[in-house]
């Protein structure tokens, strides 16, 4: 199917393929809207609490599939039945509600969906307020990000934009942004990180654009003391919110 394969098809229709029943519930209560389920009544009973509780709310139309056709679909490798088609969100800056005294994580340009699910899956549990994605250069509803995220793509509050977008739109709301790098940095564990705070990561490969170092409140450092001098982005990305979330007392 397309909505899997390519990123054209989930653009022009706007929808994309949920695999697996926790899934599609996380992204059902994340106000996701599903137009159609598909289910493998080999692998899935039409009468399971799965099937009845999804069309409690509201899902008409499901279509049964063949197994030949499921395994096809399906990226997992143990497989419940069942898939969904969902619409995606618009993901607008101006759509985002904060509370007053925000965290948020911001992820410039990471390219690969399992870096980009591994942060989502720690934002999840760290109960951040919403995370910014600037210059966005892997499709958000890529299945292996969905996947990689085990459906804390819903959980999160998420908004796309560019560079520039995203920092106007920290200095407009009064958020103080701590940009990860290795140029002019301090120590991220000295900084304050308990009013509205947004940490800002970007890829292993290249590290930020030179506007995120120049417009920071502070460039923070993770100190080293091994032979290499980065680490997995979303390695740091956890350490970075974590401290946050200890000066905050979690």
């Amino acid at each position: 199917m397309q909505l899997q394969e390519k990123a054209k098809a989930r653009k022009q229709s706007g929808t994309f393929i949920i695999e697996g029943k926790r899934e599609i519930e996380l992204a059902i209560k994340g106000n996701y809207e599903i137009e159609t389920i598909l289910i493998c009544n080999e692998l899935i009973s039409e009468n399971s609490p799965t099937i009845l509780s999804l069309r409690a709310q509201s899902i008409s139309e499901s279509i049964e599939i063949s197994k030949e056709v499921y395994q096809k679909l399906a990226y997992r490798d143990t497989t419940e039945g069942i898939l969904a088609v969902a619409k995606t969100k618009s993901l607008q800056l101006s759509e985002l509600k904060l509370p007053t005294n925000p965290l948020i994580l911001v992820m410039e340009a990471i390219e690969k969906p399992g870096n980009i699910g591994a942060i989502l899956r720690t934002c999840d549990a760290a109960n951040v307020d919403a995370v910014l994605i600037a210059n966005p250069k892997t499709d958000l509803y890529n299945p292996n990000t969905v996947r990689s995220s085990v459906g804390c793509l819903f959980t999160n509050q998420i908004a796309t934009g560019t560079t520039e977008e995203v920092i106007d739109f920290l200095i407009k709301n009064s958020i103080n942004f701590f940009s990860a790098t290795l140029q002019n940095s301090i120590s991220y564990h000295t900084q304050d990180y308990t009013t509205p705070t947004a940490l800002v990561v970007g890829t292993e490969a290249t590290g930020l654009t030179e506007l995120w170092r120049e417009k920071a409140t502070q460039n923070i450092i993770i100190p080293m003391q091994g032979e290499i001098d980065s680490m997995n982005v979303s390695v740091a990305a956890a350490i970075l919110i974590f401290e946050a979330k200890r000066q905050r007392r979690l």
